[in-house]
């Protein structure tokens, strides 16, 4: 914390600054934005995108009429269809385009006449083990456009589900909307004797169901607040540990019905025939790649952001790399320090290079801790990598407050240089809250990357968006969609790198899983090393 004291002098303007960048937040939810505290002062850097504050137009989605409960009139995976937009075809060209129609129905079969169901549309390749994700246009009235590039030569077939029907996601918008969190918090005090009392706490003093006085922790660096009930007799600088609490009840019988597993992330029946891909140049092309630039922070997105072929991701956007041994990972990583700041998904990636480099030797830091830090060094090659969790909120066991440590603060830490990769990684702990609470971790941390950019600009950023995976009113993958726009919203006019794990997560026919297998797991690594070692 010391290193930040120069930033105390500039309090009171940014204080005002961001008081007024926050009143602008015009999303309806029930938390109430509080002033962050002092962060770095050039404003030209640390200053947010207009859009980011938006919430209303960033995070549009369909509106849904209420069905006074009427289950039946909800839509059904069952009686939805999808079928060609134009005549079949004996045969599709490679580089081209597939689209369809999809028509959502109830339960009784009748179609719908608003949008709003999240639906997600793959195209697969089975025998190529390839997969691309679908871009599905809702037209807002039962109807929607589906739309896949055609990529590889060979077979493909069209795969569609239905992850939440548009009531289940007005379910989830109304909790989003109204309520402080879903879940709460254990904060452990100890007494000089030994002596501890736990209580509850979360990102908001309504979140810890407190009566009377609470204790507040402020983080310096990047004004992130934290709340704990009071004990009863010890005082709020004996808080000393961190767990994840319970799960808040949230939902009635008739939401629950909703979001219940038996419509929930469920296929379509199959509504178009297997297709074939050929190439007009068989003999030297079965893949539908341009010329693309090497990966470099801030490229533009593409959409699609790549697809799998042969279990491989190919990025769209870029000329991605693959690291298919340890001397090639080695190769990339030597003389650099790798800073990773997330969640247990990023966490993966830390340990897919531990296990798959033996010359990276773990350091035992606080390796039983859940949220780290951790480290692993190979010193002849001078490589240091470096993972810890985000800080709250976390849902974790119980764990040393600290060393939770803010990204934000973390980041002023760094001098940064050519040699420096930083990885950050936010969302699954935060589809718990309103989006008001990222957005206000997100003010902080874009200010700490834009200072460190600034200080030194040959430092590589890197932001790995969430993955798909959950399917619940704790973690549903429309939360994470949202978060994952706020993401590239707060970074849009940064040069960083962004590693699409949504869509990489969701483009081949393997069940959903917050923390994938191993081949996604490489894929992303791999994607992260292209900007590495571009060349």
């Amino acid at each position: 914390m010391e290193r930040f004291t120069g930033y105390k002098m500039l309090a009171v303007g940014l204080v005002s600054l961001v008081w007024i960048s926050y009143l602008r937040i015009t999303w309806p939810d029930s938390t109430i934005p509080r002033p962050p505290g002092p962060r770095p002062a050039n404003k030209s850097s640390s200053s947010c995108p207009q859009g980011l504050f938006n919430l209303t137009h960033l995070l549009y989605w369909p509106p849904t009429p209420g069905d006074e409960g009427d289950f039946l009139a909800s839509t059904s995976p069952q009686t939805s269809t999808f079928h060609l937009r134009e005549p079949a075809r004996a045969s599709y060209a490679l580089g081209g385009s597939l689209e369809a129609v999809l028509v959502a129905r109830d339960h009784r079969g009748r179609p719908k006449t608003h949008g709003g169901d999240l639906f997600r549309a793959q195209l697969l390749g089975p025998d190529q083990k390839a997969g691309v994700p679908g871009a599905i246009r809702d037209l807002e009235n039962g109807t929607y456009l589906l739309s896949f590039p055609l990529l590889w030569a060979g077979q493909a077939r069209v795969q569609v589900r239905l992850i939440h029907s548009s009531e289940a996601v007005g379910v989830l918008r109304r909790i989003w909307r109204e309520k402080v969190a879903t879940v709460d918090f254990k904060g452990y005090f100890r007494g000089p004797t030994g002596y501890e009392e736990n209580v509850v706490c979360n990102v908001d003093p309504q979140g810890t169901g407190a009566k009377g006085p609470v204790c507040q922790y402020p983080d310096v660096s990047s004004g992130e607040l934290w709340f704990c009930a009071q004990p009863p007799t010890l005082p709020c600088d004996s808080l000393v540990g961190h767990s994840s609490g319970r799960y808040l009840k949230v939902t009635t019988p008739h939401d629950e019905a909703l979001l219940a597993w038996k419509v929930t992330d469920k296929l379509l029946p199959p509504g178009i025939s297997v297709i074939q891909v050929r190439s007009a140049d068989p003999g030297n092309h079965s893949l539908a790649l341009s010329q693309r630039p090497p990966c470099r922070p801030g490229l533009p997105a593409t959409k699609p952001s790549g697809f799998y072929h042969q279990d491989v991701w190919h990025s769209l956007s870029c000329s991605g790399r693959s690291f298919p041994t340890a001397d090639s990972i080695l190769g990339c990583l030597a003389g650099r320090s790798v800073h990773m700041m997330g969640d247990s998904t990023l966490r993966q990636w830390w340990e897919y290079l531990r296990d798959t480099v033996p010359s990276l030797q773990p350091v035992d830091l606080h390796a039983v801790y859940q949220t780290g830090p951790l480290m692993a060094v190979d010193a002849s090659r001078g490589i240091v990598l470096h993972w810890r969790a985000h800080g709250w909120p976390l849902r974790s066991l119980r764990t040393p407050v600290a060393s939770l440590h803010s990204v934000a603060r973390e980041l002023g830490g760094l001098a940064g240089g050519p040699h420096t990769v930083v990885v950050l990684g936010l969302g699954a702990h935060f589809t718990t809250f309103p989006p008001s609470v990222l957005v206000r971790r997100l003010v902080g941390i874009r200010a700490a990357v834009a200072a460190l950019l600034a200080r030194e600009p040959r430092t590589l950023v890197a932001i790995k968006l969430a993955n798909t995976g959950y399917k619940s009113v704790y973690g549903s993958d429309w939360f994470t969609l949202q978060l994952n726009r706020l993401l590239r919203a707060a970074f849009a006019d940064l040069r960083v790198a962004v590693v699409d794990a949504w869509e990489m997560t969701s483009s081949l026919a393997l069940p959903d899983n917050i923390h994938p297998g191993r081949l996604i797991v490489r894929n992303e690594v791999d994607m992260l090393l292209s900007f590495v070692c571009p060349v």
